[in-house]
């Protein structure tokens, strides 16, 4: 269980609590702390899978975690910048993407149940999405025009932008899901009612 992958995962959720402390610190520099740690966040998610891969760790501890610990980081994010910015076309797209979240985890849960998890493997829409909802995120926190960047209007692009790819790989998980959902299943070619 203690393998640096895991710890690499616990470590992002040790990160969120600091994230919402520095959110709220009334220091000029606030924000550039909380693009860093939403950064290291961000790094780490990627780099935990890949040496767990690379060195054999994989475990059931951390392929339960580590989804986890990234939609936390994610909904807790998304909830401070609603909260700071409390408008419909912030909020809208923020809700879209928390609320996929919940449905495919609920969705996941229910189809290991049945023992067909993977037909609601991460698909590559799914992976692309992840990464511009964090580049949103990430210069959402930052906010500031950078090299005369309007960085904060990118952010909020992107923003939109992962919501549609949200929505859009929420319905590829659902379509693969149906048959099950409709209480069918796959027997030689046909569906057969169960």
């Amino acid at each position: 269980m203690w393998n640096i992958p895991n710890i690499l995962t616990l470590l992002r959720i040790v990160l969120i609590p600091v994230f919402v402390l520095l959110f709220y610190l009334p220091v000029e520099w606030a924000r550039l702390s909380c693009a860093v740690v939403f950064s290291i966040a961000a790094v780490t998610d990627w780099f935990d899978g890949y040496l767990a891969r690379r060195w054999g760790q994989v475990s059931p501890f951390g392929a339960f975690l580590d989804p986890v610990a990234d939609k936390l980081m994610v909904a807790v994010s998304l909830l401070l910048l609603v909260q700071s910015e409390p408008t419909p076309a912030f909020a809208i797209p923020a809700a879209v993407i928390i609320g996929r979240e919940i449905t495919i985890s609920a969705l996941r849960e229910w189809m290991a149940e049945l023992g067909a998890r993977t037909m609601v493997a991460v698909s590559y829409i799914g992976k692309f999405k992840t990464a511009v909802q964090m580049i949103a995120i990430l210069l959402l926190i930052y906010e500031k025009p950078l090299w005369n960047i309007p960085v904060y209007t990118v952010g909020f692009v992107l923003l939109y932008i992962a919501a549609i790819l949200t929505l859009w790989s929420m319905v590829i998980y659902i379509r693969a899901a149906l048959p099950s959902l409709l209480g069918e299943r796959q027997m030689g070619g046909s569906l057969e009612r169960k």
